[in-house]
Order: structure tokens, then C-alpha cells, then sequence
């Protein structure tokens, strides 16, 4: 039996509405940089904006699918709806997801509170999926009350989530060669929030020392945020209700003056986010026709550089 197509603005309602079904098609869509999704795209990006995103990142081997695990049992139990967005590496075969993230969340997959998406970079540098964005916005205009996104975790590159989430955890962990795994490029500035995890090991306190002392040498920020840094044990359940705390802290901390400005800096990264999706997908529509290219430079009777500057020029609409 062949599966009707329900255009994209039929969704949109029976997304308000709360079906996983629509939302699941939805983002099917968006991953798939659909262009006939991209109208209703906008019209959940405009209708959007209630949900607390809050992005968690930090290096591999930190414990961030277990620390989001457990924080979402405590989410649930407060009465909130949460949704995960799990950016997984993406298989070097297939380009989709290798699902690590949701095999340790598994826990949660039987309930209807909590919807969990995995996403494949896809070649994304900075720990984020190209899709990412519009799959917070569906989920929030679904109906969830937190959206988690948590990227890959590379170290150097995770610095773009901080664009994209209202609230910024950057975890740390003792014992992964550097005592203070946040100082790499630019992580430290970017958290709101420092978790170290595994606080039931005997050097965890050397690390949150280390990140304290770090973090009081920064100047304050603009908008008057000082970053807390806690201690968390998935094993134990210490410092999960603290955590807790000061998510709900900074997310009041952004109705004031800071939160505009935070606002902005998202709808910056997004423009520039959406700009560079649409142009990437434009220049592989044109690489498409480009055998007699790649046969001249194969064979050395042209260069990568001019073909590469007329084939720019091809698809910006200008001439050379």
C-alpha cells in the first residue's frame, strides 16, 4: 500500500496539537532540507519561542548522555515535557546517525513526556547538525516544555551551541588527561552553566577547584551572569536538584536585559546558519554537471582555483 503524502501546512495543526506522528514528518523533512517544508518551516519558526533550549556539551567520555539521562527523570517528575535532540557522530558509510545517544536514554523511550531525535552531523563542524535549529522549533511548537540538545562533543568546535540554546552546560569530567577539560578554545566562555560530573571520584574536587579558580579571574558579564559550577554522580544522584535550580535561575535571568541580547545573538546564528545550508545546497546542484571540469583538472590542462572561482560565480548568478 503506498503511503499518502500529507503536505507540510497540513502538519502544522496536528503539530500544535501535540501528535508525534506530525512532528516525527516534520522533522523527517527538515533533516532532508525539503524546499516544499520550508514555508511551514517558517511558520513554526514564528510560532515558536515558548520552550527552554538548553544546550549540553563538553568532551567525549565527560558522562553527558548519562548526565542527560538522569536530568530528564528529575524534568519528568516536576510535571515538565522534554525532548532530546542527540547530535551523534555520523557514520562514515551510511552519513546517518550511529544512534549512541538514544541506545543510553533508552530508559525513557516508553514515555510520552519525553520524545528523543537523533541526528547525524552530516559533516557539521561545531557539534551541530545543519537540521538542528528547525528541529528545536518543531519540538517546541509541539508542546514540550525543555528541549535538550546535546552535541558530540570534539572539544574545540562545540563553541556554536552556544548560539543556538538559551542556556549553555558545558561538563567536565576528572581524570581525561587535561585537569580542566573547559579551558580548550573558547569552551570556558561559552558555559552558563559548569557541571563536573563523576563528583563521587576522589580528584573531582581538585577539577571544580581548578574551574572556580579559572572562572573567578573572568571579567562579569555584560548581562551580570556568573557561571556556577556543580558537582554531579549519575551513580549517586548528588547535585542533579542543584542543577535544577540554576537552569530555572538563568532561564529568569533572561527576561531581563541579558536575555535580549541573547535573543539576538540566536536570530544572528540562525540567519548566518540558514544562509550558508541554502547556498551549500545550490553549489552541489551545480557540482552535479562538473565531469568535464574534474576530467581537465585530472589531467592537469586547468586548476582546482579558477574552475572552483567560475563555478562560484556560476551559482551566485555572476560572471567573471
Amino acid at each position: 500500500m503506498t503511503r499518502r503524502y500529507i503536505p507540510s501546512e497540513d502538519l502544522l495543526e496536528r503539530l500544535r496539537a501535540g501528535e508525534g506522528f506530525a512532528a516525527a514528518r516534520l522533522i523527517s523533512r527538515a533533516e532532508a532540507g525539503m524546499e516544499e517544508a520550508r514555508p511551514t518551516l517558517g511558520a513554526i519558526y514564528r510560532a515558536a519561542g515558548r520552550a527552554h533550549v538548553v544546550g549540553i556539551t563538553g568532551v567525549p567520555g565527560s558522562g553527558k548522555s548519562t548526565l542527560v539521562g538522569r536530568l530528564v527523570t528529575g524534568l519528568r517528575a516536576a510535571g515538565k515535557r522534554v525532548a532530546i535532540v542527540a547530535i551523534d557522530p555520523s557514520s562514515p558509510y551510511s552519513g546517518g546517525s550511529i544512534l549512541g545517544d538514544r541506545i543510553r536514554m533508552s530508559e525513557h523511550a516508553m514515555d510520552e513526556g519525553v520524545f528523543i531525535r537523533s541526528m547525524a552531523t552530516r559533516g557539521a563542524v561545531g557539534g551541530m547538525a545543519h537540521a538542528a535549529l528547525d528541529v528545536v522549533d518543531i519540538l517546541d511548537v509541539a508542546g514540550f516544555d525543555i528541549v535538550l540538545i546535546e552535541t558530540v562533543g570534539v572539544g574545540q568546535d562545540e563553541v556554536e551551541i552556544a548560539s543556538a540554546s538559551d542556556t549553555t552546560v558545558v561538563v567536565s569530567a576528572p581524570g581525561l588527561g587535561d585537569e580542566v577539560q573547559a579551558i580548550k578554545a573558547g569552551i570556558l566562555e561559552i558555559a552558563d552553566i559548569h557541571v563536573v560530573s563523576k563528583c563521587d571520584r576522589s580528584d573531582a574536587n581538585r577539577t571544580m577547584t581548578d574551574l572556580k579558580m579559572m572562572l573567578k579571574d573572568q571579567p562579569l558579564r555584560d548581562d551580570g551572569w556568573r557561571p556556577p559550577v556543580i558537582g554531579l554522580s549519575s551513580f549517586t544522584g548528588e547535585g542533579f536538584e542543584a542543577l535544577g535550580l540554576e537552569l530555572s535561575r538563568h532561564r529568569t535571568a533572561l527576561e531581563g536585559p541579558g536575555g535580549i541580547a541573547r535573543r539576538r545573538a540566536i536570530a544572528a546564528f540562525r540567519l548566518k546558519k540558514t544562509a550558508e545550508t541554502l547556498a551549500l545546497e545550490r553549489l552541489r546542484l551545480a557540482l552535479a554537471a562538473l565531469d568535464a571540469d574534474v576530467s581537465s583538472i585530472a589531467e592537469r590542462r586547468s586548476d582546482p582555483y579558477s574552475r572552483a572561482a567560475a563555478l562560484v560565480d556560476l551559482f551566485t548568478g555572476e560572471t567573471s
